[in-house]
């Protein structure tokens, strides 16, 4: 079944489950590889501004970080005041998974807001498939 109201993607890194979450719970390392808001900033602590690489347009972004849970909420909007929690990152470490302690799986999650035209839905589902790539390369080039 597609959920129509969540899409997940996931992807295994050859890397420990340590390493993976420093990339996704990092608002600046954040913007080297979430397209819509790259090339980050930070504008106060903890909150960073971006540019979509599709738009132009700045995203506000302000990470919720859980380390014992190796896991990220994400705040994100057009302007400060703008800001909602939209996504939702989670690092598996291997051996959970028996993959072994070198290695862990990062997933990413995304829930559609009523106003979201199928279009917009299908736009941010396809780029979080393919970012996943990206934070895999990014970590496991290093």
């Amino acid at each position: 079944m597609k959920d129509p109201h969540c899409h997940s993607s996931s992807i295994l890194v050859e890397r420990p489950a340590q390493v993976a979450f420093e990339i996704m719970s990092d608002g600046l390392l954040q913007g080297q590889w979430a397209w819509g808001s790259a090339n980050r900033s930070e504008v106060e602590p903890g909150l960073f501004k971006g540019t979509s690489v599709f738009s132009g347009q700045e995203t506000y972004v302000r990470l919720n970080v859980d380390a014992a849970r190796l896991q990220v909420d994400y705040d994100v909007g057009a302007s400060k005041e703008a800001m909602q929690f939209r996504n939702m990152s989670r690092v598996i470490p291997g051996e959970v998974l028996k993959l072994g302690a070198d290695k862990c799986v990062v997933s990413l999650l995304t829930w559609r807001l009523a106003t979201q035209s199928d279009a917009a839905w299908e736009q941010i589902c396809c780029v979080h498939e393919a970012e996943m790539f990206l934070i895999k390369g990014l970590l496991e080039r290093e």
